[in-house]
C-alpha cells in the first residue's frame, strides 16, 4: 500500500512540475482566461441564426454545432471581440438530427472526434436499439464478458456486423471486455443488511451464506489479506475492516453499512489479488473474439507487461489481428506503467476498480498520467466508469458529470465510454446524446495544434512519424482536412495522435482496417477500392467527399500516403500534396 501510495504521489508531483505542464499558477490562469472560442447560446434574442460553414479554417468550429431542433443563436461573450471572431464563430454548421442519417452520412461520426464507447446489454442488445445507438453517435460497442454467455454476445455481435454491412457512411467497432480475476461473494438466499459496528465473516468454504457470514469464490483470499485491511464492496458501495483470520476465515466488522446482495465484488484496499490476470473463462472467451473477428480486446486486471506479450503471442499464432487494450485498474499496475502501456495498442483507465484499490483521491491524477503516458508514447486511451452514472435511473445528467466528460476530452482522451448507462439503464440513447453534445461543445474550445512534447520519441525509428508531423502542420497553417490512404491503418492513427485541427478522412480498402479506426480520435474512417491508377484513387475519394458535402469545390485538402504499402510508386515513397476540389 506504502508503495502504490508513494508511486501516485510521484505521478502527482511529476504532473505539478513537469516543464511541459506549466506551474501550477499557469494552469489557473490558463483556466480562467477567458477562451477566444467562448460563446453565449441564445434561444430567443438576437437576430443571427447559425449557418453552415463559410470556410475550410472553420473545421473545427464545425464541433461546436448543435441539434438543429433547438436552433440556438451564437453572440460572444466579450464585446471586445473582433468582428471577424464575432462573424467567423456565428458561422457554426448543424449536425442535423442525430435520430437519423442526413443523405448517405451520419453527421457525428464526422464532426466529433472523441468516439464514444457503448457497453451493450439487456436495454440495447436489439437490432432497433443498436441502429439507434450508432445513429445517435456510438463508435464502439463493447461486449462485458463479466454478463451473458457467448450465446446473447454472438446475438449483439452478428447485429453490428449487419449494420456494418449496411451502412454506406457508418462503422461501428467491436470490443470484447474479458471479467478478469474477479473476487465475488457467494449466492445468499436473500439480501443481509449490515449495520455499523456489526461483525461479518467472509469464508472459502463454498456454499455458505447466512446472516453473519457468506462464502467468496477466490481460494487464496484468507491469505492476500492482513488484519487492519479495509475490505470494499462493489468499489466502496459498503466497507468491512478485517479484525482477525482462521485458516479458512476473515473475520471484520462492518464500517460502512448497507445492503449486501449475492455475488458482490470485493476489494482490498491497496492490494490486488495474487490471481492471474488471464483465467480460464477469460481464454474461451478470446478465443470465442477470434473465431467472430473482434477488432479490440479489453483485458482486465493487467498487472505487468507479460500478460499483454501472452495474449499477442496467443493472437499471433491464431492469425488474429486484434488490437489489446490493457485495462488500468488495480493497484499492482501502477508501478509498471510504462511497459504495460507500451506493450500493448491502448490503455483504458478503468476507474471503478482503480478507485477502490487506491486512496479515490489518485485517481483524477492517475487518469491524467495515464492519458498523457498514451499520447505520448503514439496509443489509444479510454476513459470510463461512472462517466454518466445517474443516467441510469435519470433522464438528465449531474453538473459534476457533464463537467467529468469535458475533462476527459480536454486532456486529450481518444473515447469515452458508458457502461450501465447504455447497459441496462433507463435512457440510453439520451445518455449517449449528452456524452455526444458535451464532447462536441468542449472540442471547440480546444486550440488546434497542440501535442505531447515527446510524441516522436515514440515513433523515433520510423520515416513516417516525422512525415505525420510535417503534414499535421501543413493541414494545421493552411487550415485544411487531411485525406489518408491507408492499408493498415499505420498512417491514420499516426496523424490522430498529432490532433489535426480538420478531420483526417482515412480511405482504406480492407473492412478490418475501417473498423479499427472507428475508435481513433479525429479519424472518419471510409472503406473504398483502390484503383491501380494512383490519380483515379484520388479523384474518387475526392470525388465521394464531395458529393456528401464534407469538402466544397474550391477548398484545399492534404492528401497524405504512407509508405509502407503505398498507393503508387513504390514501398518507402511518402507523399503528400495540397490539391484545390
Amino acid at each position: 500500500m506504502a508503495q502504490v501510495v508513494a508511486t501516485t504521489r510521484s505521478i502527482h508531483n511529476s504532473i505539478v512540475s513537469s516543464p511541459s505542464s506549466g506551474s501550477l499558477q499557469d494552469r489557473v490562469e490558463k483556466l480562467i482566461k477567458p477562451s477566444p472560442f467562448s460563446s453565449k447560446l441564445l434561444s430567443r434574442h438576437g437576430k443571427k441564426k447559425i449557418g453552415s460553414i463559410s470556410s475550410p479554417r472553420n473545421t473545427q468550429i464545425a464541433a461546436a454545432a448543435v441539434n438543429r431542433s433547438a436552433v440556438p443563436e451564437v453572440i460572444p461573450v466579450s464585446p471586445e471581440d473582433s468582428p471577424k471572431t464575432e462573424e467567423q464563430f456565428v458561422q457554426l454548421g448543424k449536425l442535423g438530427d442525430t435520430t437519423a442519417a442526413v443523405g448517405m452520412w451520419t453527421k457525428p461520426t464526422v464532426r466529433r472526434k472523441t468516439k464514444i464507447v457503448c457497453t451493450i446489454g439487456p436495454s440495447t442488445n436489439t437490432k432497433e436499439m443498436i441502429w439507434k445507438l450508432a445513429e445517435a453517435g456510438m463508435n464502439v460497442a463493447r461486449m462485458n464478458m463479466s454478463h451473458g454467455d457467448h450465446a446473447s454476445h454472438q446475438k449483439v455481435i452478428d447485429l453490428v456486423k449487419e449494420y456494418n454491412a449496411q451502412a454506406k457512411d457508418n462503422v461501428i467497432a467491436i470490443m470484447l471486455d474479458t471479467k478478469g480475476p474477479e473476487v465475488r461473494s457467494g449466492d445468499l438466499p436473500q439480501p443481509i443488511m449490515l449495520s455499523p459496528g456489526q461483525e461479518f465473516t467472509f469464508t472459502i468454504c463454498r456454499g455458505v451464506g447466512t446472516v453473519d457470514c457468506v462464502s467468496v469464490n477466490y481460494d487464496d483470499f484468507v491469505n492476500d489479506v492482513e488484519p487492519g485491511d479495509m475490505l470494499l464492496v462493489d468499489g466502496g458501495m459498503m466497507s468491512l475492516q478485517v479484525k482477525s483470520k482462521t485458516e479458512d476465515s476473515v473475520k471484520c466488522v462492518v464500517v460502512d453499512g448497507g445492503e449486501l446482495k449475492s455475488r458482490r465484488h470485493l476489494n482490498v484496499r491497496g492490494k490486488s489479488a495474487t490471481l492471474p490476470s488471464i483465467t480460464e473463462k477469460d481464454w474461451d472467451d478470446i478465443k470465442f473474439g477470434v473465431e467472430n473477428r473482434v477488432d479490440f480486446y479489453a483485458v482486465s486486471f493487467v498487472k505487468d507487461a507479460q500478460v499483454v506479450h501472452e495474449l499477442k503471442n496467443y493472437l499471433q499464432s491464431c492469425g488474429a489481428d486484434i488490437h489489446v487494450i490493457v485495462k488500468i485498474e488495480s493497484a499492482d499496475s501502477i508501478p509498471n506503467l510504462h511497459s504495460i502501456i507500451t506493450a500493448s495498442d491502448g490503455a483504458m483507465v478503468a476507474r471503478g476498480d482503480l478507485g477502490a484499490e487506491l486512496p479515490i483521491e489518485e485517481v483524477p491524477l492517475l487518469q491524467e498520467e495515464i492519458i498523457r503516458l498514451c499520447r505520448s508514447m503514439g496509443k489509444a486511451v479510454i476513459v470510463a466508469t461512472n462517466m454518466l452514472e445517474s443516467m441510469i435511473v435519470h433522464p438528465t445528467p449531474t453538473r459534476a458529470e457533464v463537467s467529468d466528460i469535458a475533462i476527459a476530452v480536454r486532456e486529450g482522451a481518444d473515447a469515452v465510454m458508458l457502461s450501465g448507462e447504455t447497459a441496462h439503464g433507463k435512457f440510453p440513447l439520451k445518455a449517449v446524446k449528452v456524452m455526444h453534445t458535451v464532447s462536441l461543445r468542449t472540442e471547440a474550445t480546444i486550440a488546434g495544434g497542440e501535442m505531447p512534447p515527446n510524441l516522436g520519441e515514440a515513433f523515433k525509428n520510423h520515416t513516417s512519424e516525422m512525415f505525420a508531423y510535417h503534414a499535421t502542420m501543413m493541414s494545421n497553417t493552411l487550415g485544411t482536412s487531411i485525406v489518408v490512404f491507408t492499408r493498415t491503418g499505420f498512417m491514420s492513427i499516426l496523424l490522430s495522435h498529432y490532433r489535426p485541427t480538420g478531420t483526417i478522412f482515412a480511405f482504406t480498402n480492407e473492412k478490418k482496417i475501417q473498423q479499427r479506426l472507428a475508435l481513433y480520435q479525429g479519424v472518419c474512417p471510409i472503406y473504398m477500392q483502390f484503383s491501380d491508377d494512383a490519380e483515379e484513387t484520388f479523384a474518387n475519394a475526392l470525388s465521394v467527399l464531395k458529393n456528401q458535402g464534407m469538402i466544397k469545390e474550391g477548398e484545399e485538402v492534404a492528401l497524405v500516403q504512407s509508405g509502407r504499402q503505398p498507393i503508387w510508386r513504390f514501398q518507402s515513397t511518402h507523399n503528400i500534396q495540397v490539391r484545390k476540389v
